[in-house]
């Protein structure tokens, strides 16, 4: 999602940039404990966008942790999305890059936010089309509710209690001018 400097600074502050770089390392460590036997094989993939620099981010933590470097593969769920055709008449595939062998091999899936888990179906849906993982995880920096899928997270940096028309804006450094999370009312969005 593009969004103008109006649109990134709108709504209430949740996390600032110390707060989310505490719970990313929450999450690492989390990861951490469950797969500290099988590092040697664990992956982590992140959905394009913000899930992909999250999952970077979290890799980096890992090497200053532990010494080892887990791969990061970046995955576009596009052509996978139940509403492909709704979202627009071409829409924009972003790259798809997992330059190792999945099979057999632990996955993290990563991603910024988890609302309805219609996301992650898509993501799992393409996953499998790579190969079959020995199992996949999901971890999150935010889990705001309102499922629409019996999907849940295994890894939560925060919950985050939203309505339904609330929206929940991750911010990273990387691609938006700062590091947040933001809530904010879907009409504010419009007016901006």
């Amino acid at each position: 999602m593009n969004r103008t400097t109006a649109t990134i600074s709108a709504g209430r502050v949740v996390l600032d940039g110390p707060k989310i770089e505490q719970k990313l390392r929450g999450l690492v460590q989390a990861i951490h404990k469950e797969f500290s036997k099988d590092l040697n094989r664990l992956a982590l993939v992140g959905i394009q966008t913000r899930g992909a620099y999250v999952a970077r981010r979290m890799a980096k933590m890992f090497q200053d942790i532990t010494g080892k470097e887990i791969p990061v593969g970046i995955l576009d769920i596009t052509l996978y999305r139940d509403d492909v055709h709704d979202i627009a008449e071409q829409p924009e595939v972003k790259e798809t890059d997992l330059s190792f062998d999945i099979a057999n091999r632990p996955l993290i899936l990563v991603d910024d936010v988890l609302f309805t888990g219609r996301t992650v179906r898509s993501a799992m849906n393409a996953l499998i089309d790579y190969g079959r993982p020995q199992c996949i995880r999901l971890a999150v920096l935010v889990d705001r509710g309102h499922r629409e899928l019996p999907i849940g997270a295994d890894y939560v940096g925060l919950v985050l209690k939203t309505q339904v028309d609330d929206v929940v804006d991750v911010n990273l450094q990387e691609i938006d001018e700062e590091d947040s999370i933001r809530l904010r009312k879907y009409e504010e969005r419009k007016t901006r």
